[in-house]
């Protein structure tokens, strides 16, 4: 029988390389190619998804980082986790709240003066992706002889 060393940080971390992947990088702008969707519907639905995206990050920050606190230490991965939760926590308390602003100011039918915070967005999940993905391999590299 093989045994795998925190096998729910390695399944958390993974998982939310995915959901990142599908929601950020594919679903933010694929909603407004499909037929009917305004830009206020999609900001309104984008908002909606990118909130209860937030809260399940969060959710798996705690299982990953416990995993983390309570398994063998790795600086490398503590370090990287540690970027991912100021990115996250940068995302939760400045950048959507900014983002959702600006949303309601096209619901309403206005137009907000130009913004880079899509930009900061895009990059702030592009470093969480890189950060979380290299986390995941080195949990799957410190477990290849593990149970051997």
């Amino acid at each position: 029988m093989v045994k795998v060393e925190q096998p729910l940080g390695i399944i958390s971390v993974f998982i939310w390389v995915g959901m990142i992947t599908a929601i950020s990088f594919m679903e933010a702008w694929l909603k407004f190619r499909a037929p009917g969707v305004t830009l206020p519907i999609g900001l309104g639905i984008g908002r909606l998804v990118f909130g209860a995206l937030n809260r399940v990050e969060w959710v798996l920050a705690v299982v990953v980082t416990a995993g983390m606190l309570f398994g063998k230490k790795n600086m490398v991965r503590q370090s990287l986790m540690g970027i991912v939760l100021l990115v996250l926590a940068l995302q939760t308390f400045w950048l959507l709240p900014a983002l959702d602003k600006r949303a309601d100011i096209y619901i309403n039918g206005q137009t907000p003066g130009p913004s880079s915070l899509h930009i900061y967005f895009v990059a702030a999940e592009s470093l969480k992706l890189i950060c979380l993905t290299i986390t995941g391999i080195l949990f799957l590299e410190k477990n290849k002889n593990y149970g051997k």
